[in-house]
């Protein structure tokens, strides 16, 4: 990995790393033989290719080229082996404070899976989430600075990857590694409705009652409470960013009954969905409407006017 990061921090710097990124439409909507995840995945192609299809578009993926999920976009993956018979990637994935890191290879044609995994604790995951999400943004922009952001933000991000590993991962092996493959599968499968802790367990090889009490001594959580905050978490985000109906966020959030939803998401948040939204939409509203400038006797609601020339 540490190899990989480098070659690729050179090889952005020089500005031949090829950056692919889908735009972001058909957000958190539940399609046939695609998943998405409430923040965005990276990828960078080591040998042979994937084809990735979206909701809008699709494109392959090659070696030497990285390509960015945004959060909540539905993705489907073909891969194909190299004229070597080579097929390897590296999927990068953010959840709660700690940074996964695993490659891919070939388990049946056309079919990835994981080969090995790392974990790497990251205390400021929402801020390098955020740098991958402006450089989501960025993107598709149209401005005159737009490479050399994008030059900067892939560094940067790339960069933070790196130093993470340069300081250690987090072990598979015994107790912790149970707690954060579980999160690591929660994260995974949380818009299937059948998740939970029994299927946690069989697919970890341990009893449901021993999972259920080592995540509860490591983490001070309940398995089953850390399952439905984190659906409640992605609720909240599209929530906030989309214009879909409760419902519709109720399944892409694996619950089968928007009315059990509504009442997990009170119970998290304090608030219904409709609610939550309400009180959001009025929040911004409230933000236009206020003064743009705080003068000693005056306020300004106006974002300034230009200077006269000759003024």
């Amino acid at each position: 990995m540490r190899e990989l990061f480098a070659q690729s921090i050179l090889a952005a710097d020089r500005q031949r790393l090829r950056l692919r990124i889908p735009r972001a439409e058909g957000l958190l909507l539940k399609r046939k033989d695609m998943h998405f995840h409430f923040r965005p995945e990276i990828f960078v192609q080591i040998h042979g290719s994937t084809t990735f299809r979206f909701p809008k578009e699709e494109f392959t993926l090659n070696p030497g080229e990285m390509l960015i999920v945004p959060a909540g976009l539905p993705h489907g993956e073909t891969i194909f082996r190299d004229d070597f018979g080579k097929f390897r990637n590296l999927v990068v994935g953010f959840y709660s404070h700690t940074l996964s890191l695993h490659f891919a290879h070939e388990v049946a044609p056309g079919r990835p899976d994981i080969e090995t995994i790392e974990f790497f604790e990251a205390p400021e995951l929402e801020s390098l989430v955020g740098l991958t999400n402006q450089l989501v943004s960025t993107f598709h922009m149209n401005t005159p600075a737009r490479d050399a952001v994008l030059k900067g933000l892939t560094m940067a991000v790339l960069g933070t990857f790196q130093n993470l590993v340069e300081t250690g991962g987090g072990s598979l092996e015994g107790d912790i590694g149970k707690v954060l493959q579980t999160k690591w599968i929660v994260r995974e499968q949380f818009s299937n409705p059948n998740l939970n802790v029994k299927t946690i367990a069989e697919r970890l090889q341990c009893s449901p009652d021993y999972l259920s009490h080592l995540f509860h001594t490591e983490t001070g959580e309940k398995l089953i409470h850390y399952i439905q905050r984190v659906r409640i978490d992605g609720a909240v985000l599209a929530l906030e960013t989309t214009p879909l109906y409760v419902s519709e966020i109720a399944y892409a959030s694996g619950f089968s009954d928007p009315a059990y939803f509504a009442r997990v998401f009170k119970k998290h948040r304090g608030e219904s969905p409709a609610d939550f939204r309400e009180r959001l939409d009025k929040e911004r509203r409230n933000q236009e409407e206020r003064p743009k400038t705080i003068y000693y006797d005056r306020v300004d609601f106006t974002a300034g006017a230009p200077v006269k020339a000759g003024a």
